[in-house]
């Protein structure tokens, strides 16, 4: 009989083409009284099992992952710690799309049509998500974000390749700086992906040598995650298309969650967004989401919008990772 120094279970999903990687099996018991706690924890201590899953050979450069934990709240149900090429998250859209489809869908949670309600503890905050069931099938996943708000306003950097560039740094979930196309003559195309990718990693480098981020509130919120450049959409049914470019140069192909959610914050703070007007959103492999401002509040001394953004997810394969004892890449490796 074989026998495994690992095995780790996972279902694999994409929303909007965005891969997740969800771990139901497997990890250790992971101590900690919060989800920042927790994930602080696996940083330290078992960084090894993000490595296992997401570089290659088991994953690739752009992969991107989920741990499902017990909630540290009373109105969660969950708690989850995201993961990609470079560390952790503090909140991800589109994971938590893919964790209502996969949850509800395969019977996790009790079911109620036409809506199943689902509450995450994530380092970010709390989420509560609303799973469209048929009865049979899921439909569209909604999640209510934490409060969205733009951090610094017209920030001017200077680029290597691109030369000057002005955005905001707006925090949706996680903070990014927010740019458009035309100041660096891009488009939101696959063809040009690899001159985005050269944008966002100058403008994520320029903005971090300059600005020292920090969350009004909590502590353990202090990074900026990445660059997402705005332009023209491709599909006429959207308003706008957009890529994000984050952690260490990973693309997201879905039109990112919470940088969705940050957009529609961004719009709505600057009087170019009305309350609860609808905003669909266009990633750069054609996949949409929609989001609306549904209200104001305050985080710390910034005026902040609560957000709702709305996608889709689809089960794609269910997994049993295992590690040899002989295997010589226990942690993979990075290779673009």
């Amino acid at each position: 009989m074989l026998s495994y120094l690992r095995t780790i279970h996972t279902v694999d999903a994409h929303t909007g083409g965005e891969p997740l990687r969800i771990v139901i099996s497997g990890l250790p018991p992971v101590p900690g009284e919060t989800i920042l706690a927790r994930r602080s924890w696996l940083q330290a201590n078992r960084d090894d099992l993000r490595l296992f899953l997401m570089n290659e050979p088991r994953g690739h450069a752009d992969m991107y992952g989920a741990y499902l934990l017990p909630a540290v709240t009373p109105q969660a149900d969950f708690g989850v710690i995201f993961i990609h090429n470079e560390g952790y998250s503090d909140m991800c859209g589109h994971g938590i799309i893919a964790l209502g489809k996969v949850l509800v869908e395969l019977n996790h949670v009790e079911r109620m049509i036409p809506l199943t309600r689902i509450g995450f503890d994530t380092p970010a905050g709390f989420i509560e998500a609303q799973v469209e069931w048929d009865g049979t099938r899921v439909g569209n996943v909604t999640f209510r974000n934490v409060p969205a708000f733009i951090y610094q306003r017209d920030v001017e950097v200077d680029t290597p390749s691109f030369g000057k560039i002005i955005g905001d740094i707006v925090f949706g979930g996680a903070f990014y700086f927010y740019i458009n196309a035309d100041q660096a003559n891009v488009q939101i195309k696959p063809e040009q992906v690899r001159t985005l990718i050269q944008l966002g990693a100058e403008t994520k480098a320029a903005v971090k040598a300059v600005i020292n981020i920090q969350h009004p509130i909590d502590v353990g919120l202090n990074t900026l995650y990445g660059t997402i450049v705005d332009g023209a959409p491709n599909d006429p049914r959207a308003d706008q298309a957009n890529v994000c470019i984050f952690a260490d140069r990973e693309v997201d192909r879905s039109p990112t969650g919470t940088g969705t959610s940050g957009r529609a914050a961004q719009l709505f703070l600057r009087g170019k967004l009305a309350l609860n007007q609808p905003l669909i959103n266009e990633s750069i492999v054609g996949s949409c989401f929609s989001v609306r401002v549904t209200g104001t509040t305050k985080v710390g001394e910034f005026d902040a919008a609560m957000t709702e953004v709305t996608g889709n997810a689809h089960i794609m394969s269910f997994n049993q990772w295992v590690l040899e004892e002989t295997d010589p890449f226990p942690q993979g490796f990075f290779l673009r």
